[in-house]
């Protein structure tokens, strides 16, 4: 009886291109474009790249938040004053921002052509 060799599971490396699941819906359209203009495959850049794009999904949230209140609140005396999430928004704007910038993909993405890009105008 001749026999069968013992066959091995070999663990594939997980796409890095793909969003990570804990992404909602904006932070993993922003990853899917970073990933397509970019390519950020190390761990330390994909870390934070994740951070980036959980960011854009709370930024979502408060953006919708703030849209079915309005920017500005009316409070318990029937004064008005800023949503309070409004700060929080242009903080997160702010660190989403900088971590791009961290990361050099606040630059443009190299292009295969010479020259301005189609549509430029200087008037």
């Amino acid at each position: 009886m001749v026999k069968k060799p013992k066959l091995t599971l070999v663990p594939t490396k997980p796409n890095s291109l793909a969003p990570p699941s804990t992404l909602g819906e904006a932070g993993a359209k922003l990853w899917q474009r970073i990933q397509n203009e970019f390519r950020v495959d190390d761990a330390p850049g994909a870390a934070t790249l994740e951070e980036i794009c959980a960011a854009a999904d709370r930024l979502a949230e408060f953006a919708e938040t703030i849209a079915r209140d309005g920017p500005v609140i009316r409070t318990k005396t029937g004064g008005l004053r800023d949503h309070p999430l409004l700060k929080h928004e242009l903080q997160t704007r702010a660190f989403i921002t900088r971590a791009l910038h961290r990361l050099n993909l606040d630059v443009e993405a190299p292009r295969d052509t010479v020259g301005r890009p189609p549509g430029f105008n200087r008037g």
